[in-house]
Protein backbone atom coordinates (compact mmCIF):
# COMPACT_ATOMS: atom_id res chain seq x y z
CA UNK A 1 0.00 0.00 0.00
CA UNK A 2 1.36 3.64 -1.09
CA UNK A 3 1.65 6.11 0.96
CA UNK A 4 -1.29 8.19 -0.63
CA UNK A 5 -3.32 5.07 0.24
CA UNK A 6 -2.57 4.33 3.73
CA UNK A 7 -3.37 8.31 4.57
CA UNK A 8 -6.98 7.95 2.45
CA UNK A 9 -7.55 4.82 4.45
CA UNK A 10 -6.86 6.99 8.12
CA UNK A 11 -8.45 9.56 7.04
CA UNK A 12 -11.55 8.58 5.64
CA UNK A 13 -13.35 7.32 8.66
CA UNK A 14 -12.74 10.78 10.63
CA UNK A 15 -13.97 12.83 7.11
CA UNK A 16 -17.12 10.52 7.09
CA UNK A 17 -17.92 10.63 10.67
CA UNK A 18 -17.46 14.40 10.32
CA UNK A 19 -19.81 14.92 7.89
CA UNK A 20 -21.97 12.71 8.81
CA UNK A 21 -22.51 13.84 12.38
CA UNK A 22 -20.93 17.66 12.21
CA UNK A 23 -21.23 19.18 8.94
CA UNK A 24 -24.42 17.87 7.16
CA UNK A 25 -26.35 18.75 10.86
CA UNK A 26 -24.90 22.35 10.56
CA UNK A 27 -25.82 22.70 7.33
CA UNK A 28 -29.50 21.83 7.94
CA UNK A 29 -29.24 24.06 10.91
CA UNK A 30 -28.40 26.69 8.91
CA UNK A 31 -31.65 26.20 6.70
CA UNK A 32 -33.72 26.22 8.79
CA UNK A 33 -32.68 29.38 10.47
CA UNK A 34 -33.46 31.32 7.50
CA UNK A 35 -37.17 29.37 7.18
CA UNK A 36 -40.36 31.24 9.20
CA UNK A 37 -42.53 29.43 11.33
CA UNK A 38 -45.48 31.63 11.56
CA UNK A 39 -48.28 29.41 11.53
CA UNK A 40 -46.38 27.46 14.64
CA UNK A 41 -44.76 24.97 11.76
CA UNK A 42 -41.91 25.36 9.92
CA UNK A 43 -42.94 27.03 6.80
CA UNK A 44 -40.18 26.57 4.27
CA UNK A 45 -39.91 30.30 3.21
CA UNK A 46 -36.96 32.01 3.04
CA UNK A 47 -36.61 34.45 5.61
CA UNK A 48 -34.11 36.50 7.52
CA UNK A 49 -37.11 37.10 10.10
CA UNK A 50 -35.04 35.46 12.98
CA UNK A 51 -32.04 37.33 12.79
CA UNK A 52 -33.92 40.57 12.62
CA UNK A 53 -35.47 39.21 16.01
CA UNK A 54 -31.86 38.82 17.38
CA UNK A 55 -30.60 41.75 16.38
CA UNK A 56 -33.52 44.42 17.25
CA UNK A 57 -33.92 42.69 20.60
CA UNK A 58 -31.67 44.13 23.27
CA UNK A 59 -32.67 41.68 25.71
CA UNK A 60 -31.16 38.67 23.51
CA UNK A 61 -28.19 40.58 22.97
CA UNK A 62 -27.68 40.88 26.66
CA UNK A 63 -28.23 37.43 27.44
CA UNK A 64 -25.04 36.46 25.03
CA UNK A 65 -22.99 39.12 25.94
CA UNK A 66 -23.51 37.66 30.12
CA UNK A 67 -22.69 34.38 28.19
CA UNK A 68 -19.51 35.20 26.69
CA UNK A 69 -18.41 36.41 29.83
CA UNK A 70 -19.40 33.81 32.43
CA UNK A 71 -17.66 31.54 29.60
CA UNK A 72 -14.58 33.51 29.60
CA UNK A 73 -14.40 33.80 33.61
CA UNK A 74 -14.58 30.04 33.69
CA UNK A 75 -12.14 29.50 31.34
CA UNK A 76 -10.08 31.85 33.00
CA UNK A 77 -10.54 30.49 36.90
CA UNK A 78 -10.62 27.03 35.63
CA UNK A 79 -6.78 28.04 33.94
CA UNK A 80 -5.41 28.98 36.70
CA UNK A 81 -6.92 26.63 39.12
CA UNK A 82 -5.67 23.60 37.13
CA UNK A 83 -2.41 24.66 36.19
CA UNK A 84 -0.40 24.46 39.72
CA UNK A 85 -2.42 20.83 39.37
CA UNK A 86 -0.93 20.01 36.36
CA UNK A 87 2.66 21.42 37.57
CA UNK A 88 2.59 19.30 40.51
CA UNK A 89 1.32 16.41 38.30
CA UNK A 90 3.70 16.89 35.81
CA UNK A 91 7.49 17.67 37.87
CA UNK A 92 6.49 16.97 41.46
CA UNK A 93 4.73 13.63 41.61
CA UNK A 94 6.82 10.82 40.20
CA UNK A 95 5.63 7.51 39.37
CA UNK A 96 2.04 8.59 41.22
CA UNK A 97 1.19 10.69 38.43
CA UNK A 98 -0.84 8.78 36.40
CA UNK A 99 -2.32 7.56 39.67
CA UNK A 100 -3.30 10.65 40.43
CA UNK A 101 -4.32 11.87 37.32
CA UNK A 102 -6.75 9.10 36.94
CA UNK A 103 -8.15 10.24 40.73
CA UNK A 104 -8.15 13.75 39.46
CA UNK A 105 -10.46 12.77 36.12
CA UNK A 106 -12.34 10.13 38.47
CA UNK A 107 -15.06 12.50 39.35
CA UNK A 108 -16.06 13.11 35.46
CA UNK A 109 -17.12 9.69 35.38
CA UNK A 110 -19.91 10.30 37.06
CA UNK A 111 -23.04 11.44 36.07
CA UNK A 112 -23.03 15.47 35.23
CA UNK A 113 -26.21 16.09 36.40
CA UNK A 114 -25.77 14.33 40.07
CA UNK A 115 -22.54 16.43 40.20
CA UNK A 116 -24.45 19.66 38.87
CA UNK A 117 -27.06 18.84 41.75
CA UNK A 118 -24.83 18.23 44.81
CA UNK A 119 -23.59 21.72 44.00
CA UNK A 120 -26.73 23.37 44.16
CA UNK A 121 -27.97 21.19 47.16
CA UNK A 122 -24.32 22.91 48.59
CA UNK A 123 -24.89 26.55 47.38
CA UNK A 124 -28.58 26.59 48.70
CA UNK A 125 -29.79 29.06 51.20
CA UNK A 126 -29.93 26.24 53.69
CA UNK A 127 -27.30 24.04 52.10
CA UNK A 128 -24.61 22.31 53.30
CA UNK A 129 -21.95 25.25 52.63
CA UNK A 130 -24.26 27.99 54.53
CA UNK A 131 -24.61 25.35 57.40
CA UNK A 132 -21.04 24.82 57.88
CA UNK A 133 -20.15 28.66 57.62
CA UNK A 134 -23.20 29.73 60.09
CA UNK A 135 -21.87 26.83 62.67
CA UNK A 136 -18.45 28.29 62.70
CA UNK A 137 -19.64 31.47 63.19
CA UNK A 138 -18.33 33.11 60.44
CA UNK A 139 -21.63 34.51 58.74
CA UNK A 140 -24.99 35.51 60.10
CA UNK A 141 -27.77 33.02 60.35
CA UNK A 142 -29.33 34.59 57.45
CA UNK A 143 -26.66 35.57 55.47
CA UNK A 144 -26.41 33.28 52.08
CA UNK A 145 -22.85 33.19 50.82
CA UNK A 146 -23.46 32.41 47.18
CA UNK A 147 -26.87 33.21 45.68
CA UNK A 148 -28.06 31.23 42.20
CA UNK A 149 -27.20 33.34 39.21
CA UNK A 150 -23.73 33.95 37.81
CA UNK A 151 -21.23 33.49 40.66
CA UNK A 152 -23.27 29.97 41.19
CA UNK A 153 -23.10 29.28 37.81
CA UNK A 154 -19.37 30.04 37.42
CA UNK A 155 -18.35 28.00 40.60
CA UNK A 156 -19.97 24.67 39.45
CA UNK A 157 -18.95 24.97 35.44
CA UNK A 158 -15.34 26.04 37.33
CA UNK A 159 -15.82 22.49 39.17
CA UNK A 160 -16.81 20.65 36.26
CA UNK A 161 -14.35 21.48 33.71
CA UNK A 162 -11.30 21.69 36.34
CA UNK A 163 -10.07 18.46 35.35
CA UNK A 164 -10.09 18.67 31.64
CA UNK A 165 -8.49 21.97 31.88
CA UNK A 166 -5.14 20.18 33.71
CA UNK A 167 -5.07 17.37 30.81
CA UNK A 168 -3.63 19.85 28.28
CA UNK A 169 -1.34 21.67 30.45
CA UNK A 170 0.31 18.76 31.83
CA UNK A 171 0.82 17.55 28.13
CA UNK A 172 2.97 20.82 27.36
CA UNK A 173 4.85 20.72 30.82
CA UNK A 174 5.91 17.12 30.23
CA UNK A 175 7.25 17.94 26.93
CA UNK A 176 9.50 20.29 28.41
CA UNK A 177 12.93 19.27 28.73
CA UNK A 178 14.26 18.80 32.14
CA UNK A 179 17.77 20.24 31.00
CA UNK A 180 16.02 23.60 30.37
CA UNK A 181 15.30 23.78 33.71
CA UNK A 182 18.43 22.59 35.06
CA UNK A 183 20.25 25.13 32.81
CA UNK A 184 18.65 28.12 34.26
CA UNK A 185 19.38 27.02 37.52
CA UNK A 186 22.68 26.84 36.33
CA UNK A 187 22.98 30.39 35.27
CA UNK A 188 21.65 31.81 38.48
CA UNK A 189 17.94 31.90 38.00
CA UNK A 190 15.98 31.44 40.92
CA UNK A 191 12.71 28.78 40.56
CA UNK A 192 10.34 32.02 40.24
CA UNK A 193 12.50 33.36 37.45
CA UNK A 194 12.74 29.95 36.04
CA UNK A 195 9.08 29.34 36.10
CA UNK A 196 8.27 32.70 34.50
CA UNK A 197 11.05 32.92 31.58
CA UNK A 198 11.07 29.22 30.99
CA UNK A 199 8.45 26.98 32.34
CA UNK A 200 5.70 29.76 31.73
CA UNK A 201 6.42 30.52 28.17
CA UNK A 202 6.98 26.84 27.08
CA UNK A 203 3.89 26.15 28.35
CA UNK A 204 1.95 28.80 26.87
CA UNK A 205 0.33 26.63 24.01
CA UNK A 206 -1.18 24.07 26.68
CA UNK A 207 -2.74 27.11 28.62
CA UNK A 208 -4.30 28.50 25.26
CA UNK A 209 -5.99 25.02 24.40
CA UNK A 210 -7.02 24.09 28.21
CA UNK A 211 -8.75 28.04 27.84
CA UNK A 212 -10.10 26.89 24.61
CA UNK A 213 -10.72 23.38 26.28
CA UNK A 214 -13.23 25.59 29.22
CA UNK A 215 -14.64 28.39 27.11
CA UNK A 216 -16.19 26.75 24.17
CA UNK A 217 -18.14 24.25 26.11
CA UNK A 218 -18.95 26.48 28.72
CA UNK A 219 -20.83 29.07 26.14
CA UNK A 220 -23.34 26.71 24.97
CA UNK A 221 -24.18 25.51 28.59
CA UNK A 222 -27.50 25.36 29.39
CA UNK A 223 -27.65 22.54 31.98
CA UNK A 224 -25.77 24.44 34.84
CA UNK A 225 -27.40 27.91 34.81
CA UNK A 226 -30.95 25.89 34.56
CA UNK A 227 -30.45 24.69 38.04
CA UNK A 228 -28.29 27.05 39.84
CA UNK A 229 -28.40 30.27 37.74
CA UNK A 230 -31.64 31.28 38.81
CA UNK A 231 -33.14 34.65 37.32
CA UNK A 232 -29.86 36.30 36.99
CA UNK A 233 -27.78 33.11 35.91
CA UNK A 234 -29.31 32.56 32.66
CA UNK A 235 -27.26 31.78 29.39
CA UNK A 236 -27.72 31.74 25.63
CA UNK A 237 -27.79 28.11 25.88
CA UNK A 238 -31.02 28.22 28.09
CA UNK A 239 -32.78 30.58 25.31
CA UNK A 240 -31.60 28.14 22.48
CA UNK A 241 -33.18 25.06 24.28
CA UNK A 242 -36.10 26.87 25.04
CA UNK A 243 -37.07 27.44 21.54
CA UNK A 244 -36.56 23.91 20.69
CA UNK A 245 -38.22 22.19 23.35
CA UNK A 246 -41.25 24.51 24.77
CA UNK A 247 -41.18 27.31 22.28
CA UNK A 248 -40.80 24.91 19.25
CA UNK A 249 -39.52 27.63 17.17
CA UNK A 250 -36.88 25.56 15.50
CA UNK A 251 -35.93 28.28 12.95
CA UNK A 252 -35.42 31.06 15.75
CA UNK A 253 -33.87 28.26 18.08
CA UNK A 254 -31.70 27.30 14.72
CA UNK A 255 -30.69 31.53 14.31
CA UNK A 256 -30.23 31.75 17.48
CA UNK A 257 -27.33 28.49 17.57
CA UNK A 258 -25.48 29.86 14.39
CA UNK A 259 -25.20 33.57 16.32
CA UNK A 260 -23.41 31.86 19.25
CA UNK A 261 -21.61 29.80 17.26
CA UNK A 262 -20.05 32.78 15.29
CA UNK A 263 -19.57 34.64 18.12
CA UNK A 264 -17.64 31.36 19.46
CA UNK A 265 -15.47 31.78 16.42
CA UNK A 266 -14.88 35.06 16.50
CA UNK A 267 -13.11 34.99 19.98
CA UNK A 268 -11.70 31.79 19.29
CA UNK A 269 -10.12 33.82 15.99
CA UNK A 270 -9.16 37.03 17.89
CA UNK A 271 -7.17 34.64 20.58
CA UNK A 272 -5.49 32.71 17.87
CA UNK A 273 -3.48 35.33 17.00
CA UNK A 274 -1.80 35.68 20.07
CA UNK A 275 -1.10 31.68 19.88
CA UNK A 276 -0.95 29.86 16.68
CA UNK A 277 -3.29 27.27 15.57
CA UNK A 278 -0.88 24.61 14.88
CA UNK A 279 0.37 24.86 18.67
CA UNK A 280 -2.93 24.73 20.50
CA UNK A 281 -3.65 21.65 18.23
CA UNK A 282 -0.30 20.01 19.29
CA UNK A 283 -1.07 20.66 22.81
CA UNK A 284 -4.42 19.56 22.94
Amino acid sequence: MTKSLRLAALLTPVTVWLVLFSLIPLGVMAAYSFQGNSTGAVDGVFTLANYQKFFSNSAFQSVLWRSVLIALATAAFSVVLAYPLAYFLAFQAGKSGMILLTLLIAPAWTSELLRILAWKIMLGSNGTLNYLLTWLGWIAPDTVLIRFGPAAVIVTLVYTWIPFAALPIYASLGRIEKSLLEASADLGENPLRSFLRVTLPLSLSGVMASFFYVFVPSLGEWVTPAMVGGTTGIMFGNLIQDQFARALNWPLGAAFSLVMLLAALALTLLMTRVIPLTDLLEAG
